[in-house]
C-alpha cells in the first residue's frame, strides 16, 4: 500500500492536488492511504518551503505546483 501525503494548508491548489492524486491512484488501481499534512512544522520536516507538495511513501515528488494526473501516475508505479 502506498502512502500519499498532500503537504499544504488547504489552499485551492492543495485541494486540486489532492483531487488529482486521488483520481490518479484510483485510475491506476492502486491501494493507497491519502493523508493531508496541514501543520506548517510537519510540512517543513519534509524540507518543503512552498506548497502544495506531494510525498509518496515519504519521498517528496513535487513542490509548488499541481502536476497532471499522468505525471502523478508515473510517480505511483510499483
Amino acid at each position: 500500500m502506498k502512502k500519499l501525503q498532500i503537504l499544504g494548508t488547504g489552499c485551492p491548489k492543495c485541494e486540486k492536488l489532492a483531487e488529482n492524486v486521488e483520481a490518479a491512484a484510483k485510475e491506476s488501481g492502486l491501494e493507497y492511504e491519502l493523508e493531508k499534512v496541514t501543520d506548517v512544522n510537519d510540512i517543513m520536516q519534509f524540507g518543503v518551503m512552498l506548497t502544495p507538495a506531494l510525498a509518496v511513501d515519504g519521498e517528496v515528488k513535487v513542490v509548488g505546483k499541481v502536476p497532471s494526473k499522468e505525471d502523478i501516475k508515473s510517480w505511483l508505479q510499483v
